[in-house]
């Protein structure tokens, strides 16, 4: 029982209790045409509720607005040989990532990865989400990717913040950042729980795309570990089967582009964990549905959830398990 104790620490009666009644609280889900294939948070939430049992509830923080943002811990049988970090919902719309998140933390909970230490973060940025779902309620069309006060939380952490590349003066709004660094509550809780758990490896999940990033975002040199970033990103590659995500440094997606003050840099740039940016889906956009060109929501989330879903998780699952 020994390879437990680390954990005794995280399990909190009083969190338990404030999550279920926070769950039972959240309002009944609309019936939305174009979030079909996708849950809001009453769903999503309670879903995990049925299926905690004992597992480790956390509230690692409040939001801008006053919300919960929740972790939740599952350890294996056996020597912890690694501990492991998944994390989605850092950007508004991108609806897919929590699904794929709250897919691994079910399974886990349900089959406890045996040697790993596990912590869930389904949804980083409640506020976000929550002006999403009421538009989505009220039939409204806007693009959101920050939190409460408009901040992009994929661009408010401490490493590589300043851009060096040579075009930053000709395109500087491609290479722009919070006010400071970790200058909002969302982005302080996920360093805090990093710094505090130490994690070997983490994924950050977004969409869309159809690649695992691997650092550095904010510079174009390759890192150290680059080879072991490789591997893993193969790993979840042959996971995937066929049409399986790409696996590239992100600072190399393109030769312009640059991603400063990233989770990514910042994750492996601070604590050394081994962190991937995985963009799931290559978008719900069709050619030849106009209606999806406007729809914010389908650029990121397609109609069809269940095979990207089943992607994405036979991708974490890899980097979590490696079985």
């Amino acid at each position: 029982m020994l390879f437990l104790l680390p954990w005794l620490a995280l399990a909190s009666p009083e969190d338990i209790a404030s999550f279920e009644v926070w769950t039972s609280r959240i309002p009944d889900p609309p019936e939305v045409e174009v979030s079909t294939g996708y849950r809001f948070q009453h769903d999503v939430f309670t879903e995990v509720a049925e299926v905690l049992g004992d597992a480790d509830v956390e509230k690692l923080g409040l939001s801008g607005s006053g919300r919960p943002i929740w972790a939740f811990h599952v350890s294996g049988e056996g020597p912890i040989e690694r501990k492991v970090l998944v994390f989605g919902g850092i950007h508004a719309l991108e609806w897919i990532s929590t699904e794929v998140a709250v897919d691994l933390l079910v399974e886990s909970l349900r089959s406890p990865p045996p040697g790993v230490q596990l912590t869930v973060v389904p949804l980083l940025n409640p506020d976000g989400r929550a002006k999403v779902e009421k538009d989505l309620r009220e039939g409204k069309r806007h693009y959101r990717r920050g939190n409460q006060a408009n901040v992009d939380l994929n661009r408010d952490f401490a490493v590589h913040r300043e851009a060096r590349a040579p075009w930053r003066k000709i395109i500087p709004g491609y290479y722009s950042t919070s006010p400071e660094a970790l200058s909002q509550p969302e982005s302080q809780a996920l360093d805090a729980l990093a710094e505090r758990e130490q994690y070997d490896r983490a994924a950050s999940l977004h969409a869309f795309g159809g690649f695992f990033y691997y650092p550095w975002s904010g510079r174009w040199k390759r890192v150290d570990d680059h080879k072991e970033f490789v591997r893993l990103g193969r790993l979840m590659e042959d996971a995937q089967g066929g049409h399986a995500y790409k696996t590239r440094q992100l600072a190399r997606w393109g030769f312009f582009f640059r991603a400063q003050g990233t989770e990514l840099d910042h994750l492996y740039g601070e604590y050394g964990t081994y962190t991937f940016l995985i963009e799931l889906t290559r978008s719900g956009i069709k050619p030849f549905k106009p209606k999806t060109w406007k729809t914010y929501f389908r650029w990121y989330n397609p109609e069809d959830a269940e095979p990207h879903r089943a992607r994405g998780l036979a991708a974490v699952r890899a980097l979590v398990r490696e079985d």
